[in-house]
């Protein structure tokens, strides 16, 4: 009888131990990102805390878990990919990666335009390509267009990154997609023609460059201007107080946006888990804390700017589906060549 008892006893604890275990292990979600900022750790650190659900974190560039994810298939341990750039996640969705997002709240939370057509990914966050300038040389009536910066009247005054840069290929793609591919590559030979210095540094270098007066004008990520004029290092400060801030195209087709993404995996384990994350990520209160941590604007329309976003007042985004972004890049990627554009 104590043999028997004993035998159901330890029969009792093996089940509940592995009980236990898995329910245990339902309370996470695993996510692949390619964003590295202090503003998504927190958000993830603030969801645990209201949730009970903790957040393991990947970081890699996004083809680097592209690739992973697709290597690890049935096997892998992604729930959520997150990246940037709206050619990126077309590339995530074209490898077969992903799922339909069919949550109510996360498609009330994100509007159609800033999210994939079926729903693949949605929408976290977008930020502006614009041109920024020289306060001291350069006047905002000077400016106009991207397309107008390939005029020779800029000659030798504009700075740019190398054409390896992804958000330059992602601005070159969707002008293919608006302005067709004759007039896309005689921009990229005209902008060309009127560098200042062979392309060189990020985003954060050819604002210093125009404030040394290396060049005038400039194409700058809305969220870089906005961390540098709260940078800790005083340089970038007064480097940032004295460029100006234009957004292009209002009178046309736009100023090109960005948009960074977040998708559930094909064949993620915790797909309650990662629902819950995603929703939480796309509601008004962590909009407002990616806004003002990073300053990028919300994609949640109920969301308030950044203070120092919304100063900069309203603009006319282009109306390009971000698919082009990645259907585009390789011929942006060409024509970067063929113009001369290192």
């Amino acid at each position: 009888m104590t043999k028997k008892f004993s035998l159901l006893f330890f029969a009792f604890l093996f089940i509940f131990g592995v009980a236990s275990v898995a329910l245990s292990a339902e309370q996470v979600v695993n996510v692949y990102s390619a964003r590295h900022y202090e503003s998504d750790k927190e958000l993830y650190a603030l969801f645990q805390q209201q949730t009970g659900i903790g957040v393991n974190v990947v970081s890699a560039n996004a083809p680097e878990l592209i690739e992973r994810i697709k290597r690890e298939s049935s096997a892998t341990e992604a729930d959520i990919f997150i990246t940037v750039d709206g050619g990126v996640l077309y590339s995530a969705k074209a490898a077969g990666i992903l799922q339909p997002v069919t949550s109510p709240l996360v498609l009330k939370n994100v509007p159609a335009s800033l999210r994939d057509k079926d729903n693949a990914w949605v929408g976290l966050t977008t930020r502006a390509r614009v041109i920024v300038y020289a306060k001291d040389r350069v006047t905002p009536k000077e400016l106009s267009t991207y397309e107008d910066l390939a005029d020779s009247r800029w000659k030798g005054r504009v700075v740019a990154r190398p054409s390896s840069s992804l958000y330059d290929q992602s601005l070159l793609a969707s002008l293919i997609t608006l302005d067709g591919e004759a007039k896309a590559l005689a921009w990229v030979k005209g902008i060309t023609a009127n560098f200042a210095r062979p392309p060189k540094g990020n985003d954060r270098g050819q604002a210093m460059d125009i404030a040394a007066g290396i060049g005038d004008v400039a194409l700058m990520n809305t969220y870089y201007i906005g961390q540098m004029l709260n940078s800790k290092n005083p340089e970038e400060v007064k480097a940032a107080q004295n460029i100006g801030i234009f957004f292009p195209n209002q009178q046309s087709t736009g100023t090109h946006i960005n948009v960074s993404g977040i998708a559930l995996t094909k064949y993620a384990k915790h797909v309650d888990n990662a629902i819950k994350l995603i929703e939480f990520l796309t509601d008004v209160p962590a909009q407002e804390r990616l806004s003002a941590g990073n300053y990028e604007f919300p994609v949640n329309v109920a969301a308030q700017k950044n203070p120092l976003l919304a100063s900069w007042g309203a603009f006319k985004p282009q109306s390009v589906d971000f698919s082009a972004l990645g259907l585009n890049n390789a011929r942006a990627i060409q024509f970067f060549a063929e113009g001369g554009w290192k």
